[in-house]
């Protein structure tokens, strides 16, 4: 791939992949939930070559907060497939900082896209910290994978369809609170098993607003936005007495 001249050198990190079966759902193509492992672990490897790794960041009381994700699904790779996975920080906006995803097949077609917005937080304080002045420069690549702008999700007043869950302590990541990957599986998990069976996740937007924690019980409120062939749905995920949100969703459905 010819390198972008708004790239910087060593600001592109590249991983590969192989489909597990346990990565697969019950036809044989690799799970959405699988998919957002993949792009969490190359970001998690990236960061650390970069001296902004998580063990790196937490001795100086920093962490990572993931804020907004926005995936779109191309093609669904079967199980077995090789899968060449990109990532690099793409910069700021405020006190955001940008990551891209490109995940493509052998011959180099495109197979999913995405772009993520994190917070720099200082453990003390539970406040923001603006990545430009406590990390320093990094390299960047300017390019954006996925033009998104990240714009409000509605937040659900009225539900179609609602289901609970238990927060398992498998569910917490190295902040000791659910990992993001966990609020779009909720998500996911809340349309009906018949829907499910015909759809697939074409497109995820997410929002996440809140924290939640081993023993907690979350509530994923579901309402269809658009009916027929493109389905659209949006999602409120809540703690059990309903008062904190943790989540806003909207999945682009395709059948």
């Amino acid at each position: 791939m010819k390198m972008d001249e708004n790239a910087e050198a060593g600001a592109r990190y590249h991983q590969r992949y192989k489909v597990r079966s346990y990565e697969s759902d019950q036809t044989g193509r690799l799970r959405p939930v699988s998919l957002l492992n993949y792009f969490q672990e190359a970001a998690g490897e990236h960061a650390e070559k970069l001296g902004a790794g998580i063990v790196e960041l937490m001795k100086q009381n920093l962490t990572w907060v993931i804020s907004r994700y926005h995936i779109k699904f191309i093609k669904y790779p079967r199980w077995k497939s090789s899968l060449d996975l990109t990532t690099w920080p793409c910069g700021h906006q405020g006190l955001f900082a940008l990551r891209e995803f490109e995940l493509r097949d052998e011959q180099g077609g495109l197979l999913a896209a995405a772009t993520s917005s994190w917070m720099l937080i200082d453990l003390k304080t539970k406040r923001p910290s603006p990545p430009a002045e406590r990390l320093g420069p990094y390299p960047k690549d300017l390019h954006r994978a996925l033009a998104s702008t990240f714009e409000p999700l509605p937040a659900i007043a009225r539900a179609d369809l609602e289901r609970s869950f238990s927060v398992r302590m498998s569910d917490l990541d190295w902040n000791r609170h659910v990992n993001h990957v966990v609020y779009i599986a909720w998500a996911l998990e809340t349309a009906p098993s018949g829907f499910l069976e015909k759809h697939r996740p074409a497109e995820v937007e997410a929002d996440f607003r809140g924290e939640a924690f081993y023993g907690d019980t979350a509530t994923s409120r579901m309402k269809t936005l658009t009916a027929g062939p493109a389905s659209q749905t949006g999602y409120s995920i809540f703690k059990e007495d309903g008062r904190k949100e943790l989540a806003r969703l909207r999945i682009l459905w395709r059948g």
